[in-house]
C-alpha cells in the first residue's frame, strides 16, 4: 500500500519573513540524519527599467496548477537526488523591492545532493510554474515581468 504525502500550499501571502526562514532551519536541528542544509532566496530587485525604478513586484498564479507543478518538481528532485526534506515557498500578492519572494530550502545527509538539487528545483520553478509577475514602478505604471 503507497501512502501519498499530503499537499501542503506553495504559496504565502506578501514577502517571506525572515523569521519565518530562521524558524524553518531552526525546526530542522532535531533531525540528526541531515549533514548538509541548501538555501536559495529570491529577492525582489530595484530594478529600472526604461528609466523607471521598480518598487514592487504583484505576484499572481493559476494557484491549483501551479501547485501540481511544484508537486511534480518536488517529486522530480526526491527521485532524483539523495534528499531528507524540501520546502518551497512563493509569494502572492505584493512583495516590495529588497524583500523574499522565493524560499527554497533542501536537507540531505552529504551537500553534494543539496547543491544539485537547489539548482535543479529553482530552474525548474523559473521554467514551469504559472506565476506571473506585475513590476510596479513609482508612478504606479507596470509591466510583465519577464523571466531570462
Amino acid at each position: 500500500m503507497t501512502i501519498e504525502k499530503s499537499k501542503k500550499s506553495c504559496f504565502h501571502s506578501g514577502a517571506i519573513a525572515a523569521e519565518f526562514i530562521g524558524n524553518s532551519i531552526a525546526k530542522h536541528q532535531t533531525k540528526t540524519s541531515i549533514g548538509a542544509h541548501q538555501i536559495f532566496l529570491g529577492q525582489v530587485r530595484a530594478d529600472v527599467i526604461d528609466g523607471k525604478e521598480v518598487k514592487a513586484i504583484e505576484y499572481t498564479a493559476y494557484e491549483a496548477m501551479a501547485e501540481n507543478v511544484f508537486h511534480d518538481i518536488r517529486e522530480a528532485a526526491f527521485a532524483r537526488f539523495d534528499l531528507t526534506c524540501m520546502h518551497i515557498h512563493h509569494s502572492l500578492g505584493v512583495v516590495k523591492a529588497g524583500e523574499i519572494c522565493l524560499f527554497v530550502f533542501v536537507s540531505a545527509p552529504r551537500r553534494k545532493a543539496v547543491f544539485d538539487a537547489i539548482a535543479f528545483i529553482v530552474e525548474e520553478i523559473k521554467a514551469k510554474v504559472p506565476i506571473f509577475g506585475k513590476e510596479i514602478f513609482e508612478d504606479d505604471t507596470y509591466v510583465w515581468k519577464k523571466n531570462s
